[in-house]
């Protein structure tokens, strides 16, 4: 069946059932507008009669549209990859609001739990999505023209941030300025969509009401997110008292996921062990090996910032980002910075803080961390270098989601599963809230002081908290009123005009 949708005029309507419209063929006007909201010209063959149960809907793909690779293509560059400002977490809120409450490709239950099977997966949650979805559209081959587009224009902007950073690095007070006033609006979009994701993740699918578990299990994960026991760090202040290592994050994760299968089925008492092993767990790992040391984490893969070595450092890194795109900069600092020692820490950390401005996966930050390793060389090696540190980077998440695809779709619509990922994406909810958090702490306070610094020049830099904290009101109160998806942008065009009038003075008497 096909439904051929004219922009110009509303087609008639044939009612097929209560859940379901199908509309008569008509013409078809190819224009901008239908590139940035595609008619459904053809749908995926599917059941269409109504669904008896929610989950149902976990197999319905019929509201998902047949696009050609090309159309495919600029869908998902032209309404997510140049849109996706705000790090990961405003990535999947901007994904989840066009495509499944707007355009409703798939069910929100379905949604919930491909999301929570993808936070077990190596690799950028908000790409895998676009492939995710780039499959249900065109196949494999759609699933990854989808993930190219959603990357493409991060990697395009972060390669020529790079090149900037060379030629200038960041000594320059208005270049600081603007940079200093845009830190807390991008904390404000973190936060914005921590709130979108959570809206629907403490949900239980079957009552449709607020479940208290799922809140409890957020809360927890928040908590060990606190306690250091996930492998969590802020991408403006990146330290290494996180232990654990990126296994222990994806245990975590998992945890609750089990925790909840209990619940569900009201084994108290498996559940309660289980929730009380991971305390006791971490205390014994404590007690007997302590705190791990700044490179512990290190495998000494990256000695030397040769292609082969950056390629290899992308490639583990990718691999080992279990639970989302953060869980990549611990590894990635520890063989450049700590171990390697041919990347500076105050680098570093810039690098993070441009991958948190620029429309792109976090870890597209690996493209910076390539090109000032390679830049030893020649500024020919350090494209190199860009290039191939982030095609490792993304080689495990694109293999993962592409050649798994009808694997992750059986463990979507699998129900002894689904209180696992219904549990999962609760925690999920903690993780992302203890990172916005993060966020909002170090973009508001800024950079910390340095030793023997003079009492003026600290005075100087604790008086830039107070408009820090202004900006980010102002932000957050911005993006609750204006849903319009050009927000962020114009919000990012201001603080970076404002930074020159708000912190110019105060910047140049340090």
């Amino acid at each position: 069946m096909a439904t051929i949708s004219n922009p110009g005029r509303p087609d008639p309507i044939v009612k097929v059932n209560d859940q379901h419209q199908v509309s008569h063929p008509s013409s078809s006007v190819l224009d901008v507008e239908s590139q940035q909201a595609p008619p459904k010209n053809e749908v995926n063959p599917s059941v269409v009669a109504a669904p008896s149960s929610d989950d149902a809907g976990l197999e319905d793909n019929s509201n998902v549209p047949r696009l050609s690779l090309l159309r495919l293509f600029w869908f998902f560059f032209y309404n997510f990859g140049l849109f996706a400002w705000g790090g990961p977490v405003a990535q999947i809120a901007l994904i989840k609001e066009r495509l499944v409450i707007q355009d409703k490709w798939i069910s929100l239950p379905r949604f919930q739990r491909v999301f929570s099977v993808y936070q077990i997966l190596p690799g950028p949650e908000a790409a895998e999505l676009c492939m995710f979805f780039g499959c249900l559209s065109a196949g494999r081959l759609g699933g990854i023209v989808a993930g190219l587009a959603f990357i493409l224009p991060g990697f395009l902007l972060m390669l020529l941030a790079s090149y900037v950073y060379s030629l200038a690095g960041f000594d320059n007070i208005y270049f600081n300025a603007s940079f200093r006033a845009l830190q807390p609006i991008v904390a404000a979009m973190i936060l914005r969509a921590t709130h979108k994701i959570a809206d629907h993740s403490v949900i239980n699918q079957r009552t449709h009401k607020v479940d208290p578990f799922l809140i409890i299990a957020a809360v927890c994960t928040a908590i060990n997110g606190a306690l250091r026991i996930n492998m969590l760090v802020s991408p403006f202040k990146v330290g290494f008292s996180a232990n654990l290592s990126t296994f222990h994050s994806f245990i975590s994760l998992g945890l609750y996921g089990v925790i909840y299968i209990f619940i569900s089925r009201r084994l108290w008492i498996p559940a309660g062990l289980l929730f009380l092993l991971q305390y006791v767990g971490y205390a014994v790992y404590v007690v007997y090996r302590g705190v791990p040391s700044p490179v512990s984490l290190a495998l000494g893969i990256a000695k030397t910032p040769s292609l082969i070595n950056l390629f290899v450092l992308g490639l583990v890194a990718g691999s080992l980002s279990f639970g989302g795109a953060y869980t990549a900069i611990p590894f990635i600092q520890v063989e450049a910075v700590l171990k390697g020692g041919w990347l500076p820490q105050s680098v570093f950390i810039d690098c993070i803080a441009i991958g948190n401005l620029l429309p792109a996966p976090l870890v597209i930050f690996a493209t910076f961390v390539g090109f000032q390793g390679g830049l030893s060389g020649g500024l020919g090696n350090a494209f190199a270098g860009a290039v191939v540190i982030t095609l490792g980077m993304f080689f495990p998440c694109f293999v993962f989601t592409i050649a798994g695809h009808n694997l992750l779709e059986k463990l979507v619509r699998n129900k002894f599963l689904s209180a696992f990922f219904d549990g999962l994406c609760g925690a999920v909810v903690g993780v992302i809230a203890i990172i916005a958090a993060q966020i909002l702490k170090s973009s508001v306070a800024g950079i910390a002081g340095k030793a023997g610094e003079s009492p003026r020049a600290a005075y100087d830099r604790v008086s830039q908290t107070g408009p820090a904290a202004v900006l980010y009101l102002l932000a957050l109160a911005a993006l609750y009123k204006f849903t319009n998806k050009f927000t962020p942008l114009l919000l990012l065009i201001f603080g970076a005009v404002a930074g020159q009038f708000i912190f110019i003075p105060v910047l140049d008497t340090v």
